[in-house]
């Protein structure tokens, strides 16, 4: 590609409201252009970008003997009723009615599409079945960010799997691991994988491959020995408390201005370890106390799985003085009844503790968790600290802001199941398939490719993916000039490379600083000085080495160059 051709809109200046560095370099390098809030246009060199993503995904795919399909975007509201989760999936779905007033939805995920598909599915001898596509994805984001790491209309490569049995399963979940491994080692992406939430896709083991960026929103804790999680799932090991036995009851006290852990910290040198915070939540129109040490943190989607949830929120003011009789600040769970109580495993056995009497201004101390609450369910609901030993092997954990790149599930049977898909047993029964779900966000993976690969000049792309793997700088227009480039650029074409030939009639300084800021891997510089003595310059963008190299010898010094990196 010859860059007068090539439509690639610089920047020179940082634009405004940019925060990730993805974002901001993506939109001076001229990959990427808002349309509005979360939804992207894709310019020349993000689609060659894009498309090497996916042919390095598409590749690895094949090779555990995944299929390619097509499904469609809009789909019917009725398959997701039949599912379950027409109804249970909120906001973030796009809905629609047609002409006829039939209720649509633009697909979020494609579980049940697949499913549908897998309803021909006869027999036994038709599994395993590995089945995937690249296909555009809907989601109503409330608050899109970081360009093309939180967007609501993204290309997901997801993939599914149908197994006769559990263990095929486990076969099906362990090929997608692997893959994905290579596939994140082959993009260039620093890829974590951690124990998550399965969240709406419902399931049982679900692990998610993160990429470490200050833009990320998801924390990650992990531990030399090989622990990692997102804090969704993490859990570590927590010394055991040394309580006394205390009263015999417990003992309310005056706590007039209290209204946080910490007012009782600093006014009554009450420990925020020794206080029992009560967090008041509406899990699907259930008003529900729950229940977490005063320095600990609730992760809501701990919440959501332990109860499988559909809506939680926390309760309003009202809500909250209409049925325990007291604001927040003053609340605790002695003496509740008829309200379901949760609470954080940490609580569990503790003695002397401080909680709120129910009463405004009121606390109470001296009290056994045991003995004077009435805990209905105990869960892991805290969030983990950096610091806190790990919980196989004891030492500290690390925590880590990162973005999710890749999700794999284990669905077990139940979209085939609520889907009516059966198959014909081995032992002649019909049995459900078991499934998995597996997937890939194309743009974010893209995104997070330049959150790794980036210097103070701009992008640097690993060569797998770079939209061309060598730049020719042309400085000047002298006819020997001109010839030596057209000669290298044919030369390295009919190498099969992608090349973009700098014929712009630009000074050499605004030449350089453009080709290092989109980010191609190697600079070719043609000059009527280096001609003089049979040379170019050859130089490498991610170590700014630069060599001078006979015009002779080029091509296959470039060709070799590119090759010692697949």
């Amino acid at each position: 590609m010859r860059w007068s051709e090539l439509y690639v809109p610089t920047l020179r200046q940082d634009p405004a409201g940019a925060d990730a560095v993805s974002h901001r370099l993506l939109l001076r390098a001229g990959y990427i252009r808002q349309l509005m809030a979360g939804h992207y246009s894709l310019l020349p060199l993000a689609v060659r970008v894009r498309a090497k993503i996916i042919e390095v995904i598409r590749e690895e795919m094949s090779r555990i003997g995944a299929q390619e399909f097509l499904l469609p975007t809009m789909q019917p509201a009725e398959v997701w009723q039949k599912s379950g989760r027409w109804d249970k999936i909120g906001a973030e779905m796009f809905r629609l009615t047609d002409r006829k007033g039939a209720d649509l939805a633009l697909g979020m995920t494609h579980e049940e599409i697949f499913t549908t598909v897998a309803t021909e599915l006869r027999s036994y001898r038709d599994l395993p079945q590995r089945w995937y596509q690249f296909q555009t994805k809907f989601r109503d984001e409330p608050r899109p960010k970081s360009g093309l790491i939180r967007v609501r209309e993204f290309t997901m490569k997801d993939s599914y799997s149908f197994d006769v049995d559990a263990a095929g399963l486990d076969r099906s979940f362990d090929l997608h691991h692997e893959a994905y491994t290579r596939i994140f080692g082959r993009l260039g992406i620093p890829a974590i994988p951690v124990e998550a939430s399965s969240g709406i896709m419902g399931g049982s083991d679900s692990i998610e491959f993160m990429c470490p960026t200050d833009a990320g929103e998801d924390i990650v804790v992990h531990c030399a020995c090989g622990y990692a999680a997102n804090v969704e799932k993490a859990t570590s090991h927590l010394p055991a408390a040394a309580d006394g036995e205390g009263p015999a009851a417990p003992e309310a006290f005056d706590t007039p201005d209290v209204r946080t852990i910490e007012d009782l910290v600093t006014g009554f040198g009450v420990t925020a370890d020794r206080q029992v915070k009560t967090l008041v939540y509406v899990v699907d129109d259930q008003l529900t106390l729950v229940l977490m040490r005063g320095d600990h943190a609730l992760v809501e989607q701990k919440l959501i799985d332990t109860l499988a949830a559909v809506a939680v929120r926390p309760a309003h003011p009202e809500e909250i003085r209409e049925a325990l009789g007291a604001l927040p600040g003053s609340l605790g769970g002695v003496g509740v009844t008829g309200l379901p109580i949760l609470a954080d495993l940490a609580l569990a056995g503790r003695r002397e503790m401080t909680t709120g009497a129910n009463r405004d201004g009121v606390h109470l101390r001296g009290v056994d968790v045991a003995r004077d609450i009435a805990v209905d369910r105990w869960a892991d609901l805290r969030e983990v600290g950096a610091g806190e030993p790990c919980p196989r092997c004891e030492q500290p954990l690390d925590v880590l802001r990162t973005v999710e790149i890749g999700h794999i599930f284990k669905l077990g049977g139940r979209y085939t199941e609520t889907l009516g898909v059966t198959v014909l047993g081995a032992d002649g029964e019909r049995v459900n398939p078991v499934m998995g779900c597996y997937g890939i966000g194309v743009e974010r993976a893209l995104a997070a490719i330049v959150e790794t690969h980036h210097d103070d000049k701009g992008i640097v792309w690993p060569v797998a993916v770079a939209p061309f793997e060598v730049a020719i700088a042309v400085l000047g227009d002298a006819e020997q000039v001109v010839a030596a480039a057209e000669s290298l650029y044919s030369g390295l074409r009919g190498q099969r490379m992608d090349v973009l030939l700098d014929d712009r009639s630009e000074r050499p300084g605004v030449k350089f600083s453009d080709i290092e800021l989109i980010g191609i891997p190697y600079r070719i510089t043609v000059s009527a000085r280096g001609l003089g003595d049979g040379t170019v310059e050859f130089t490498d963008r991610a170590t700014g080495h630069t060599e001078r190299i006979p015009v002779a010898g080029a091509i296959a010094h470039v060709t070799a160059a590119v090759r010692a990196t697949e």
